[in-house]
């Protein structure tokens, strides 16, 4: 037999011991779920209540043909664990839940509260099909259920719509932070980093988000919005951080990709907007006289992006008083938020984390009662540094010829 007889005899004998798709599932036997919410009722049951997508409406109106079919059905079920939900909900449905393209975990602010993340998070971490890079959100001031209903305008898949506002806030603002299953559970098991995560609410007409009309007009009447920073201890949530509060946390946990600083000047409230581009924070713990002492540095680059009085911007000495005040601005917004974060005694930015890498020996000492104590007593030392790169189109904002004009 020659050479390429024999290769193509053994090929169509291998053929026979090839298995097909076995376990495979048609497209159209799938349910599947974009987003999960959880909620506790008054009987003290847990609720939860997931997101389906309706491929041929979400298709339909992508492709600008509108509808007036909802791109996504909401199917809800009642019971004692995660797992149980799910094994109601495929009661109610004709399909196989799919879990594999579920994108988001809405944790009611009730339940994050009085029973924590830590008895929640073992069903979904354990699943084969649930991805750890979901994203968690906690429901501020409505239910899971109000979040994961909702139908909104532009992203027609809510999941995403709320995904996409975190990433951006976090973008442009950071005043709120993108995070995942797997980054919350890593710091719900640490001893020196507590979790937090962003809150969302719905503004507006609440109770018309989960209806059509609501992404039938130019005005949303209930819109689903990022709603601050969510602080937990031992697995339970204890506090809201808001606005500079919120900024000021991420900028120690080197979160800040932009944001912007406002300055007084000329006896008018911030008068000065400056737009950070760029930065990096450094933290260091070193041992001092027996004690942990932390040290964090800035360095962040920017543009002048706003001026509501007369400046000249071509003098370096306006420059660098400037620089100064956005420095000192900087560094309150960061000692307010690590005084914040002291007094809740929930380590968010992983100063033990950082003390456990360095000083290993020290750390075993102060361990166990870290958070309670040593944090709480722990001497931050911050120092910012701020640089002006550009002013923009004009080096002298308009005002100044309108000051001329009226004398």
């Amino acid at each position: 037999m020659s050479r390429k007889k024999l290769i193509l005899f053994l090929m169509l004998i291998s053929t026979t011991f090839t298995s097909g798709c076995w376990d495979k599932t048609e497209l159209n036997e799938m349910a599947i779920v974009s987003a999960v919410g959880l909620d506790r009722n008054k009987e003290g049951k847990l609720v939860g209540t997931f997101q389906i997508i309706n491929p041929s409406n979400v298709a339909g109106a992508l492709q600008g043909g509108g509808g007036t079919n909802p791109p996504i059905s909401i199917y809800r079920a009642t019971g004692d664990n995660v797992l149980e939900l799910d094994s109601i909900t495929s009661t109610k449905i004709s399909r196989d839940m799919y879990f594999a393209h579920a994108n988001l975990i809405v944790i009611g602010e009730e339940l994050a509260k009085e029973e924590g993340l830590n008895d929640i998070f073992d069903a979904f971490e354990r699943s084969p099909e649930f991805r750890a890079t979901t994203r968690i959100v906690i429901a501020r001031g409505v239910k899971a259920r109000d979040i994961v209903e909702a139908l909104t305008a532009i992203d027609k898949v809510s999941a995403e719509k709320v995904i996409k506002t975190i990433e951006t806030t976090e973008k442009i603002q950071g005043g709120n932070i993108s995070i995942n299953l797997q980054e919350t559970i890593k710091n719900l098991i640490s001893t020196g980093k507590e979790p937090i995560i962003s809150g969302f609410t719905v503004k507006g007409n609440t109770g018309k988000e989960d209806k059509m009309e609501n992404t039938m007009s130019s005005d949303i009447k209930a819109n689903p919005n990022a709603a601050g920073i969510g602080v937990f201890k031992d697995g339970k949530l204890i506090d809201w951080l808001d606005g500079n509060k919120a900024i000021g946390s991420m900028w120690v946990l080197d979160r800040i990709v932009s944001t912007h600083l406002n300055i007084d000047r000329e006896g008018k409230k911030d008068a000065v907007t400056y737009q950070v581009i760029r930065q990096k924070t450094n933290v260091s713990v070193k041992m001092e006289n027996g004690k942990p002492k932390v040290f964090i540095k800035v360095r962040a680059e920017g543009d002048i992006r706003e001026v509501n009085v007369p400046l000249n911007l071509t003098d370096t000495y306006v420059l660098i008083d400037i620089e100064k005040k956005l420095a000192k601005k900087l560094k309150k917004e960061m000692e307010d938020a690590v005084v914040r974060a002291q007094k809740n005694k929930a380590d968010i930015f992983g100063f033990g984390e950082i003390m456990h890498e360095n000083h290993p020996k020290e750390w075993k000492k102060i361990e166990k009662n870290w958070d309670d104590v040593s944090f709480p007593e722990l001497e931050v030392d911050v120092q910012t540094e701020t640089f002006i790169r550009r002013t923009g189109l004009r080096n002298k904002p308009y005002i100044s010829n309108l000051k001329k004009n009226d004398q």
